[in-house]
């Protein structure tokens, strides 16, 4: 169960990982754009990433970890640099796989009333349009493991994107991975943070918003 923030630093004998969800993004034609190259943060985006970076500036943070997209690597840069530590890039944080990438897209029961959709449509639980809430958790912990056992009794921070976050969050906490997307509780520029013991068990998860409530679930764009 997540507390409203993450507790305080310094808490002997445990290790932290906060998986931050990166900043609004500029996309004013609305595209979801996934994996694609060069979509930036927006001004607020910007913003944000500093409000997170000056939540997270109390902690021990050993390492700053992002996703090689460009709105994660700009999330990660005001982190990083509250703390005089260099960007680390890890593939395993990406953004999931989604065939609606590159598109104009809106969630409506109008995508249903289009045959050419119903292949792609027809698996929600796994999901059929997109990389496997599997594979997504797969990654997500894997990562989070190794990065947590590289800086035992420290905290890392890894930044990453809103499903990867959510997956990972939902995997920790032993919940199946299905969801809907309008549930979710990753807002624009959140921490979520997996605190372990020293064994590695997992103690509990936290959340923080430090920019209020924002986007979130069906309504977010690309992510």
């Amino acid at each position: 169960m997540a507390d409203a923030s993450p507790r305080a630093a310094g808490e002997p004998g445990t290790t932290t990982v906060h998986l931050v969800r990166h900043g609004e993004v500029f996309n004013p034609e609305k595209i979801l754009y996934g994996r694609l190259p060069n979509y930036r943060l927006s001004e607020t985006g910007e913003q944000q990433a500093k409000v997170t970076a000056e939540f997270l500036a109390g902690f021990d943070v050993a390492a700053v970890i992002a996703s090689p997209l460009l709105r994660a690597q700009q999330t990660a840069a005001p982190i990083a640099a509250a703390h005089r530590l260099a960007v680390i890039t890890d593939h395993r944080l990406i953004e999931s796989r989604n065939f609606f990438e590159g598109r104009a897209f809106e969630a409506s029961p109008r995508l249903l009333r289009d045959p050419k959709m119903w292949s792609v449509l027809r698996n929600p639980l796994r999901p059929s349009w997109g990389e496997p809430y599997t594979e997504i958790a797969e990654r997500m912990l894997r990562a989070a493991a190794e990065w947590r056992d590289t800086f035992p009794g420290r905290h890392v921070v890894l930044v990453s994107h809103q499903l990867p976050v959510w997956t990972a969050r939902r995997a920790l906490e032993g919940l199946r991975l299905f969801h809907r997307p309008d549930r979710r509780q990753c807002a624009l520029a959140s921490v979520t943070s997996a605190v372990y013991a020293a064994d590695g068990a997992l103690l509990r998860v936290d959340y923080a918003e430090p920019n209020g409530p924002t986007s979130t679930g069906a309504g977010s764009v690309g992510a």
